[in-house]
């Protein structure tokens, strides 16, 4: 777009259908809400569990998370009876609790089924980046007053087990 004379560059869209929804924010979302439904789940629960209705959904949510009603109150309450409604839905506590804000998360900008999917892309995604770059186990090559010379072993000598003596401030010395 030219005004003035002045043509402004526009980054090119990258492959791929557009995003309804970016990705971590929907993984923040159910991380949020999962840790809001835990607070909750004793009050909230009972009340969900017994509901046929969206203004009945509305109103458990109202009642049961009373300080953060207002998450959930929001457009929320059709999209929680079409997920409390699945037939894939978990019976056990923290499975639930977890299903439920994965499948809120997309707010309807997604479908509960791949909101899950995101967030479970995501998780995955994250313990891989979490876990890649770390030592898992290091050793010296030593050389021993028994004779032996070679790697260590737990941080000592594999034949006498005598440790290896590492300095605990800077500037101390071995001998």
């Amino acid at each position: 777009m030219a005004e003035h004379g002045i043509e402004f560059d526009t980054p090119k869209r990258g492959r791929g259908r557009p995003w309804k929804i970016r990705p971590g924010e929907v993984y923040g979302r159910a991380e949020h809400w999962r840790g809001v439904l835990e607070q909750v789940w004793d009050r909230l629960w009972p009340l969900l569990s017994n509901a046929q209705s969206e203004d009945e959904i509305t109103k458990a949510f109202q009642e049961g998370a009373t300080p953060y009603h207002s998450y959930f109150v929001s457009g929320l309450s059709a999209l929680t009876l079409q997920v409390l409604r699945e037939k894939t839905l978990p019976k056990r506590r923290a499975p639930l609790q977890r299903f439920l804000a994965d499948s809120l998360a997309g707010v309807g900008a997604v479908t509960p089924r791949r909101s899950r999917d995101i967030c479970a892309k995501q998780r995955a995604t994250r313990a891989i980046r979490d876990n890649v770059h770390r030592i898992l186990r290091y050793e010296f090559y030593i050389e021993c007053s028994c004779g032996y010379a070679g790697t260590s072993k737990n941080h000592a000598c594999p034949t006498c087990d005598a440790e290896i003596l590492f300095p605990t401030h800077i500037g101390s010395s071995f001998l």
